[in-house]
């Protein structure tokens, strides 16, 4: 059957090998077409203005005009969904996760080699240019815009201050755990909170859609922003108040009671929801150990995972946040979440750190249903 609708690519990769891989990908979908192929920035923007995509996937390294220096050109012609295409490396993440700062709206990863690589780069290059060809990218871009401009305005601190001064036992977050959940527009937002959140705060357990190096790259740069420490989750971690673990891409997250404490465990294993690692694992974990004292956070991401583990969170007597969908750079989980009715309450994103805050503050009390 004839797709409705096409989505039309330009696709910009200074590899001839990386551009045949995305164009025979995108040439076994009856719903989009490459309308034009690119090796560098410069020629990307003559074939941009002369084509008018709908979606550009844009390579990060290349010669004369580089990944970022085009993207912002792009953007600045028009806001069209740009879908980054990175290698999997240290330096790739990092810039990968500039790009995204910067306006890109999400990212495959390159495979390394062989057929499974180019069979998961097709299947992920599909799924993600589907999603992208109705992006509001204006919208998007404008969101951040406003983030951006409300920074130094931001102070929680104070804004917590007649609450915190009512709690007796402020210092003591043991026996309290945040289990937070978020996929595309991820990483932006993460910064957002990040830079907002203050101490004292329970564990952060973080399960961030991404693959191996972008994780470790991503904690490093949140563990940068403020007082909140920040690392990419290990085997063996204890959970420790005023500390975030962010799941290693590619691996599961779950937790489990140890001889020192509630503890990290990365494992491998089989998708979930579609992914590994996967919203639901942790939350559910999660919820098991620290039933009413667990504090579900689900934000902007496709798909539906983190609906059951903010069910599970819920049936054990904690407390749900979602993202409201204004603030949403793709209202997805924490839609599906929302209407399967997993969702206690909605936040922006401008206000996520004090929301969060203020509901860690409120773990194990009665909660009217």
């Amino acid at each position: 059957m004839k797709a409705d609708k096409i989505t039309r690519v330009l696709v910009v990769d200074d590899s001839p090998l990386m551009r045949a891989l995305i164009c025979d990908a995108i040439a076994t979908a009856s719903d989009m077409q490459v309308v034009g192929q690119a090796e560098d920035g410069i020629e990307a923007l003559k074939q941009f203005e002369a084509l008018q995509p709908d979606v550009v996937t844009l390579d990060i390294q290349m010669p004369r005009r580089n990944g970022l220096e085009t993207l912002q050109d792009l953007l600045a012609r028009r806001p069209v969904p740009v879908l980054m295409c990175s290698s999997l490396t240290t330096l790739g993440a990092e810039i990968t996760l500039t790009a995204l700062e910067q306006g890109a709206l999400d990212y495959v990863a390159k495979p390394e080699s062989g057929r499974l690589g180019n069979e998961l780069l097709r299947d992920e290059l599909l799924r993600k240019i589907r999603l992208l060809s109705g992006a509001d990218v204006a919208r998007i871009l404008e969101i951040r815009r406003k983030r951006q401009a409300q920074r130094p305005a931001r102070n929680p601190a104070t804004a917590l201050s007649s609450t915190l001064s009512a709690q007796k036992a402020l210092n003591d977050q043991a026996g309290k755990v945040i289990a937070l959940g978020i996929s595309t527009g991820g990483p932006p937002a993460l910064h957002s909170l990040f830079e907002t959140f203050r101490a004292p705060l329970p564990p952060l357990v973080i399960v961030q859609h991404m693959p191996q190096h972008f994780t470790k790259s991503l904690a490093g740069r949140l563990d940068r922003l403020g007082p909140i420490r920040c690392k990419e989750a290990e085997t063996g971690d204890v959970l420790q108040s005023n500390h975030a673990y962010l799941a290693a891409g590619g691996m599961h997250l779950k937790l489990e009671r140890g001889p020192s404490g509630v503890r990290c465990v990365v494992y491998n294993g089989d998708l979930v929801t579609g992914h590994r690692p996967s919203i639901d694992v942790m939350m559910t974990s999660a919820a098991d150990l620290f039933r009413a004292k667990c504090l579900g956070v689900i934000m902007t991401g496709m798909g539906r995972d983190g609906a059951d583990g903010c069910r599970a969170i819920r049936k054990a007597g904690g407390f749900v946040l979602g993202q409201d969908e204004a603030s949403s750079d793709v209202y997805g989980m924490n839609r599906a979440a929302m209407l399967e009715g997993q969702v206690d309450e909605q936040f922006a994103l401008e206000d996520g750190a004090l929301a969060i805050m203020t509901h860690a503050l409120q773990l194990g009390m009665s909660v009217a249903r």
